[in-house]
């Protein structure tokens, strides 16, 4: 029995060596599980890489800095931009990024959410984490010829930062975004609203008004002869040239109620995609 004993013990002391080496793995680990449940499961403000918005938005506060006059003027700047070129340029406001880089974290919403036309990656991610004070400009593909990272350092540096500093949020972002509206001018057209044949047919309409109304005036100058007819020259053009439905004031109310609007406007992101251009900063 006690050979035996003796046999057995060098097991025992192994497994317990075993079981302990094991506990003290699953204790230095549980740290590190913990942070990584907390990041998964925070609020909108600290998740990572927050869900698409829906009903889709192109200023994205999640932190709630900004106060809903300014949200609104810059959604409306941006959603117009985006109508008439088809480029989107979309502000995204957390606390952190953490534990990801923010110029990670720009790219990675750039890529979840499809900012930009797929076919064109014509998009942009501005982001801001207000807690770590950190700022980054991410273009897409499509757009990095237009915003080089020495043009979004410099944007982050002499208009953001600025701003920032003296607490002027809405103001850095507004005049970041004019600045980078303005470089990318001409880049990219919006796309032709679905109505191809209807100019076509609305020219050859007016032309054959044209030819019309030239004869009209041919045959009035013709029966009507003499000196009689020299008072008829002023009559003839009021009641001729009336305004006719589809052209003249009518066709300019289409266009200056927004035309861009016909066609949907914004309606969400378009897929676009983004490689590993931009630049960062923070103040």
């Amino acid at each position: 029995m006690n050979d035996t004993a003796v046999n057995v013990l060098p097991f025992v002391n192994s497994i317990t060596r075993f079981v302990r080496l094991g506990l003290l793995a699953a204790l230095l680990s549980i740290p590190a599980y913990l942070q990584a449940q907390d990041t998964a499961t925070d609020n909108g403000a600290n998740t990572v890489i927050p869900d698409k918005p829906n009903p889709p938005r192109l200023v994205n506060d999640f932190v709630g800095i900004l106060n809903s006059t300014e949200r609104s003027q810059l959604e409306q700047k941006l959603r117009a931009y985006n109508d008439s070129t088809s480029t989107q340029i979309t502000i995204v406001i957390v606390k952190t990024t953490e534990p990801y880089p923010i110029g990670d974290f720009a790219f990675q919403v750039g890529r979840k959410w499809g900012v930009g036309q797929k076919d064109k990656n014509n998009g942009l991610v501005l982001a801001w984490a207000t807690q770590t004070r950190k700022i980054f400009i991410a273009p897409g593909y499509g757009l990095e010829g237009a915003i080089p990272d020495a043009i979004a350092k410099r944007i982050i540096t002499n208009v953001i930062v600025p701003a920032f500093k003296q607490e002027q949020y809405y103001r850095g972002l507004d005049e970041a975004t004019t600045e980078i509206i303005q470089r990318a001018k001409g880049e990219y057209k919006g796309d032709p609203a679905a109505n191809t044949g209807d100019d076509d047919g609305g020219s050859g309409i007016f032309i054959a008004l044209i030819i019309f109304l030239i004869i009209i005036f041919i045959i009035i100058r013709r029966n009507g002869g003499g000196g009689n007819n020299r008072n008829r020259g002023g009559g003839w053009g009021g009641p001729i040239f009336l305004p006719t439905p589809g052209w003249g004031s009518s066709g300019g109310g289409g266009w200056s109620s927004g035309g861009g609007d016909s066609g949907g406007g914004f309606g969400g992101f378009g897929g676009g995609s983004f490689g590993g251009g931009g630049a960062g900063g923070d103040y």
